[in-house]
C-alpha cells in the first residue's frame, strides 16, 4: 500500500498546488465539466474523500448514504447546488482546510490497509489498493478539467500508469453499466508513458489491441477527451466498441465529450 498511497498523496498536491494560488475570482471559473466551476471541482473531490473515509470507518452508514447519492446521481439534477451546502465549506480557503484534513485521514486509514481488505463503493466493492487507485483516478480526471479551464499545460509522471491500469481494468465494467454483453477477452493494451516507460496489459498478438500515448488513453477513458481528437490507435472491433463508451469510473454510464472539444496532438 506504500506505493499507492505515495502516489496518491503526490497527485492529491498536484491539484493543491493547481488550485490554491487562485483568486476567489478564478475559483469561480466554468471547467468544460458540465460546467462546474474550479470551486465545485474540489468540492466533489473532497466530498467522496470524505465518503471514503466513511467506507473504512462506518460502512454501514456508507451503504446507505451510497445508495441515496447514486439516486440522486440518477435523477440528472445539479450536483453542486445540491452536495456543496452538505459538504459545508462556502469559501475556497475553507474548502481547502476541509480537503487537506479530510486527504490526510484518509491516506492514514488506506496505508494501515492491507491490499486486499475489501471495500464497499459506487459498484462493486474494491480492494483497498484498487480504491486508493480509484480516488488516484478521479482527482488525475477531475484535475485535468482544472488545467483546461486556467490553460496551463500538464506535465504527467509515472504515476499516470495507476489510471491507465484503472482504465484497462474497467474494460468489462464499461459494458456493464449499459446494459451491453462485455466482450470476452479485454483487448492487449499498449502505451508510452510520460517518461518514455512502455506499459502493456495483454498479449499482443491478440486480435484486439489499442496503442499510443499514455496520457491520451487516460484521457479517453475518464472521458476528458474524445477518442477522434486524440492519435491513439485500435484493432478490431471490440476495441473499437471499447474506446467509444470506456469509463474507468463508478457511477451511472456517461458520454465522452463530443469530437473538436479539445484536440490534442498525441
Amino acid at each position: 500500500m506504500n506505493k499507492i498511497c505515495s502516489d496518491l498523496f503526490a497527485q492529491y498536491q498536484e491539484l493543491d498546488d493547481l488550485v490554491a494560488p487562485l483568486s476567489e475570482k478564478k475559483w469561480g471559473l466554468k471547467t468544460p465539466f458540465d460546467h462546474w466551476t474550479i470551486f465545485d471541482q474540489v468540492a466533489h473531490i473532497a466530498f467522496f474523500d470524505h465518503e471514503a473515509l466513511e467506507a473504512i470507518d462506518a460502512p454501514a452508514r456508507f451503504k446507505e448514504r451510497a445508495g441515496k447519492v447514486m439516486d440522486f446521481i440518477r435523477s440528472g439534477e445539479n450536483w453542486p447546488e445540491h452536495f456543496n451546502p452538505i459538504l459545508g465549506p462556502k469559501e475556497p480557503e475553507d474548502l481547502l482546510h476541509f480537503w487537506r484534513d479530510t486527504r490526510a485521514n484518509l491516506l492514514c486509514r488506506l496505508e494501515m490497509m492491507g491490499p486486499k481488505d475489501r471495500l464497499a463503493w459506487y459498484g462493486p466493492d474494491l480492494g483497498a489498493r484498487s480504491f486508493a487507485t480509484a480516488r488516484l483516478m478521479e482527482t488525475w480526471a477531475h484535475t485535468q478539467d482544472i488545467f483546461d479551464t486556467l490553460g496551463k499545460k500538464r506535465v504527467n509522471h509515472a504515476r499516470l500508469k495507476h489510471v491507465a491500469h484503472m482504465g484497462v481494468k474497467t474494460f468489462g465494467w464499461s459494458f456493464k453499466i449499459r446494459g451491453m454483453k462485455a466482450p470476452r477477452v479485454t483487448p492487449c493494451v499498449e502505451l508510452s508513458g510520460p517518461c518514455g516507460e512502455q506499459w502493456k496489459w495483454g498479449d499482443t498478438g491478440q486480435a484486439n489491441r489499442v496503442w499510443g500515448s499514455a496520457e491520451a488513453f487516460c484521457l479517453v477513458v475518464t472521458q476528458r477527451r474524445n477518442l477522434a481528437d486524440t492519435r491513439l490507435e485500435y484493432r478490431g472491433k471490440d476495441a473499437r466498441r471499447w474506446l467509444a463508451i470506456a469509463q474507468a469510473f463508478a457511477g451511472v454510464p456517461q458520454k465522452p465529450p463530443p469530437p473538436s472539444l479539445w484536440k490534442i496532438g498525441y
